[in-house]
């Protein structure tokens, strides 16, 4: 049986309660779309720059380097990926996330959402 290979659904197993523990994080490694709340949530924002131009909060942001994009036809923004491919909160070493308790809503929902719902992408840690 192929290893599960997080840019082919098809290859997802469907999940289960536990296996996050067992797993090297690959979720982490696909691309998070982010709303205006989630960027509250993690601190990166507050209420009054969410009143201003999000136009400028997400130049703002890109400059930072913590968004690729903002597509305001979806509200949604990309959070940038590592070189690697992680998620911009995903520790290298432990493969956990760093900023678990504020998390977006996307991760919060994952795998309930996402290219197959219901199925997962683990990896098993090395």
């Amino acid at each position: 049986m192929k290893r599960p290979d997080k840019d082919r659904p098809s290859t997802w197993k469907p999940y289960k309660q536990g296996m996050c523990e067992g797993c090297a994080g690959s979720c982490c490694t696909m691309p998070v779309e982010v709303k205006l709340s989630d960027l509250i949530r993690l601190g990166l924002t507050d209420e009054d720059e969410a009143q201003g131009s999000i136009k400028k909060l997400a130049k703002r942001l890109m400059k930072e380097g913590i968004i690729t994009s903002y597509r305001s036809g979806t509200e949604f923004f990309m959070l940038t990926q590592k070189s690697n491919n992680d998620c911009l909160f995903l520790d290298l070493k432990t493969r956990l996330c760093t900023v678990y308790e504020k998390r977006p809503d996307t991760c919060r929902q994952f795998p309930s959402i996402g290219p197959r719902p219901g199925f997962c992408p683990v990896t098993p840690k090395s």
